[in-house]
């Protein structure tokens, strides 16, 4: 990520905290915008001319986008004024607003907890993980089958960012989408995200626990995604950020056996 980008979305995420983000009408209108631009080769081409004054820019998608909310209008202006270090980070960082209202207007539905799931089916699903990834699939069809599969099941939140991510990948994995969209979902609410992995399902006063001792070892409220595996026989793996804390009887044994054959 370069530098410009750094700074577009440090200023674009101060106004999303500045603006009333009360259900998901702006994040539908900030998901639809970002798939317009990267549609339309004439809109991404103005928006991307960074030697034009970011009021210029600001204007254009206020007069494309005339029909949305204020907030949203203002949202995308304010995007739209920066300079990114290229179209593609502009369409991200559009994205990520979009991620980020969504979370804001989910009230309190365990969007993150969600994500993880949907991330684990498709992990666990090659043929749901190519339909869905596709580069050859029609982007409605994607939609639709994702609605498909978790009206019902997931928060409204949810569903919205999945059916939005899978219609607009721009060569990026299914899992990647999904992990992306659940840090910065952890991030808006003022989380950190863990991924822990154990032989056997903890029970809810372990995993108070835990999340206790790595709230108070990372400084914030730590969210913790639970997946059970076998074959760490024992013991618990912690992936938080990038640190890893393993203390598993596999990774036990095989530190054992690397120094038998050393």
């Amino acid at each position: 990520m370069g530098s410009a980008t750094t700074q577009a979305l440090a200023t674009t995420t101060a106004e999303l905290r500045a603006a009333k983000v009360g259900d998901l009408v702006v994040a539908r209108e900030l998901f639809t915008a970002a798939r317009e631009i990267a549609d339309s080769a004439q809109l991404s081409g103005a928006l991307s001319a960074w030697g034009a004054p970011g009021a210029a820019r600001a204007q254009l998608v206020r007069t494309v986008f005339a029909g949305y909310g204020a907030t949203s209008l203002q949202l995308l202006a304010a995007a739209a004024a920066e300079r990114w270090s290229s179209l593609e980070d502009l369409i991200a960082g559009i994205e990520e607003l979009a991620i980020r209202a969504a979370a804001l207007g989910a009230g309190g539905a365990d969007v993150e907890g969600e994500l993880f799931q949907v991330s684990r089916t498709v992990a666990a699903n090659p043929e749901l993980e190519l339909a869905l990834g596709s580069r050859l699939g029609d982007a409605a069809a994607k939609g639709a089958l994702v609605e498909k599969l978790l009206v019902g099941r997931a928060s409204e939140a949810t569903v919205l960012i999945v059916s939005e991510l899978v219609q607009q990948p721009r060569e990026r994995r299914v899992r990647a989408l999904l992990g992306r969209a659940l840090k910065i979902v952890a991030d808006q609410r003022g989380r950190t995200v863990a991924t822990v992995r154990v032989a056997s399902a903890l029970d809810a006063a372990q995993q108070s626990r835990l999340a206790a001792a790595l709230g108070a070892k990372y400084g914030s409220d730590v969210t913790l995604n639970v997946v059970v595996d076998p074959t760490v026989l024992g013991g618990v793996r912690v992936e938080i950020g990038d640190d890893v804390i393993d203390a598993t009887v596999s990774s036990r044994i095989n530190d054992l056996r690397q120094r038998l054959a050393g």
